[in-house]
This record gives structure tokens, C-alpha cells and sequence, in this order.
């Protein structure tokens, strides 16, 4: 794939916070009494725990998790969101190992919420423009090492059309079933009131450009319907076992509190939501998440195991930590417990 400098389409950021009952280590690491469970924050923006948006992948023998990290302090030029890169090697104690920084002029206002595939040896990194009302898109670009990434010259590669979204992508997740490549993305109505998550597809093989995606559905694909969803349904996260897709998704703006659905579906386009509860939710008062348990990544190890990766903090957004859970499997329904 070739890659060159890009004219700005459209650019960029919307801000949100947190802070939590944890302290700061060394490289953007959170030292937590937690024996056996994962916090961290990344420290090396803002001085305290802020990290949102996990997305994990095993590449070359180890974990990588992408996450969202907020403009520096006082910053100027192209220093809005970012990305920040973690290596772990048992999902549970993770290490900062370096930022994406900014390169296009698209990305001058920031970018944030990485979505990722492994395809052979290669990762591919799927993420948006942020903070420009409904010119927000989705972006790509590949890496073989996992730190130093290679933009796609059709750069924005999607954005939705049709007169049911406002013409905004974000929250990017693309997964690989049923023989093609679904792209997952969080869009507005019209009006902007309402968060919508609404799907495209590519076919197998695909170099993931702008002309390889073609929009499945003329509606959105999930919607909020229960009351502790609000007005917002986004951040989604799929697996697929046997006939069956998974969607792992946020309900509610954060901190109201945004707390994790799941859905179930057999084509990708028709969802059928499991629980009108959530399946994982905001803490108790005086607990790490007490404000959210929000913004999912459902995450399959090698061997199979799979862990829910999502954002908490208790502070309404001065800081975020990041955390996950072990998710068990009992005759094609997701459980927290064994």
C-alpha cells in the first residue's frame, strides 16, 4: 500500500475526564491493591490517570492495547487526543510503550478511540477524527510492529450517508465473520440528539480504502430502547462464536452512567439485544467505576479465553482508569461468573 500527505477533510475533538482511588507509576502504569485484577491509567499527558477507549491485540508474542489519551496541558499546534500504546504480557500488568503522534492534517485537531485487526503479519488500525461535530470520521493505517503506523492515502476511509444519521463515524470496530469485514461505528440522528451505532461491510481479502466499504443497512443497525441506555447506544465490540455475533456496547453518555449491553445477531445487520438490564455496570459509591463501566472492547486470547475491556472512574470524568473482567460462556450467553 502506498501512503502519502492528505488534504484535511475534516478535523477534530471532543473532551472528556476522570480520576480514581488508584496512584501513578513509572511509565503511565496505576499501582492498585487489586491483587489479581487490572487498573491502569496513563499519566504522561495531564499528571494523573487518563486513559479511555481500550482496544487489545496479541501480536508478535505479546498484548498490545491502544487507548485514548487527552491533549496535553496547554498545549499548542497539533497536540489534541492521541493514542497510547501498552504492552502486557498477561493482560493484567501492563506498561506504556509509546503514543501514535499526530502526522496528517486530519489528525491536527486530534484522534482518538483505535479500533485493530491482526491480518497475517500486519495490524491494521481502524480510528476517527474527533471533535468536529458531523464531519467526524473513520481513518486507517497498518503497522508491523505494532508502534510505528503507516496512514492509508484515501484517508477518511468512511463516513455514513443517508438521511437517518447525521454523517458522523466514530467508536470504529471491525471484525472479520461470515466471510467479509463488518465495520461497526457510532453515528448521530439528524438532529445530533441521539448516539446510533450503524454498520458497513468490505469482502474478504479487502485493502480497507475508502472504496473497498459499502454501507449494509439504510437504518441504524441498534438504537437506544431502555431506560438506562438514555439517548446514547455506542462503543460497540463484536465476537463471534458458531452462528452467533456478539455486540458488546455502551449504553448512555458517559458518566450518566454509561454502562455495557450485549446483543446478539447471526448476519451482522439484525441485532437482537440479550437483557433489557446491562450486563456489566456502573460500581457502587466509593468503588473505582461508581461513574461508569463504559466504552467495551470484548477481547479473544489465544486459547479462546475471553476478557471485557472497559473505561470506569469515580470522579465524573477528571480521570479514567481502564480495567478488565473474565467473560464466561454458558450455552451462547456471556456471564461474568463461572
Amino acid at each position: 500500500m502506498k501512503s502519502k500527505k492528505l488534504i484535511i477533510v475534516c478535523a477534530f475533538l471532543v473532551g472528556v475526564s476522570g480520576f480514581s482511588l488508584a496512584r501513578p507509576g513509572k511509565s503511565g502504569n496505576i499501582v492498585h491493591p487489586g491483587k489479581h485484577e487490572m487498573y491502569f491509567g496513563d499519566t504522561t499527558r495531564v499528571g494523573r490517570p487518563f486513559s479511555k477507549d481500550p482496544h487489545v491485540l496479541f501480536f508478535q508474542g505479546r498484548y498490545l492495547m491502544y487507548y485514548s489519551i487527552p491533549p496535553r496541558e496547554n498545549a499548542s499546534g497539533m497536540q489534541g487526543w492521541g493514542i497510547g500504546i501498552a504492552e502486557s504480557k498477561n493482560l493484567r500488568e501492563w506498561k506504556r510503550i509509546g503514543e501514535i503522534e499526530p502526522e496528517e492534517t486530519y489528525e491536527a485537531r486530534g484522534f482518538c478511540a483505535p479500533g485493530g485487526l491482526v491480518r497475517n503479519d500486519t495490524i491494521h488500525l481502524f480510528y476517527q477524527s474527533y471533535g468536529n461535530g458531523n464531519c467526524d470520521a473513520i481513518c486507517h493505517a497498518w503497522s508491523v510492529d505494532g508502534i510505528n503506523f503507516t496512514r492509508d492515502s484515501s484517508n477518511p476511509i468512511f463516513a455514513p450517508s443517508g438521511d437517518w444519521n447525521c454523517g458522523r463515524a466514530i467508536d470504529a470496530e471491525v471484525v472479520f465473520c461470515n466471510d467479509k469485514y463488518y465495520l461497526y461505528y457510532a453515528t448521530r440522528t439528524p438532529d445530533f440528539s441521539t448516539q446510533i451505532i450503524g454498520v458497513a461491510t468490505a469482502p474478504a481479502g479487502a485493502s480497507f480504502a475508502r472504496n473497498c466499504w459499502t454501507e449494509a443497512a439504510d437504518k441504524p443497525v441498534l438504537v437506544p430502547e431502555y431506560p438506562w441506555e438514555g439517548k446514547c447506544v455506542e462503543a460497540p465490540s463484536v465476537v463471534q462464536f458458531g452462528e452467533w455475533m456478539y455486540m458488546f456496547y455502551a449504553g448512555a453518555y458517559n458518566n450518566n452512567p454509561q454502562q455495557i449491553g450485549v446483543a446478539k445477531s447471526k448476519d451482522g445487520i439484525h441485532w437482537e439485544k440479550m437483557s433489557n438490564k446491562p450486563f456489566l455496570s456502573n460500581g457502587d459509591r466509593d468503588t473505582w467505576n461508581y461513574c461508569e463501566s463504559g466504552h467495551p472492547h470484548i477481547f479473544r486470547a489465544p486459547g479462546g479465553k475471553t476478557f471485557l475491556f472497559f473505561q470506569g472512574n469515580d470522579d465524573y470524568g477528571k480521570s479514567w482508569l481502564l480495567s478488565n473482567k473474565r467473560v464466561w460462556w454458558h450455552e451462547g450467553i456471556p456471564s461474568l461468573r463461572k
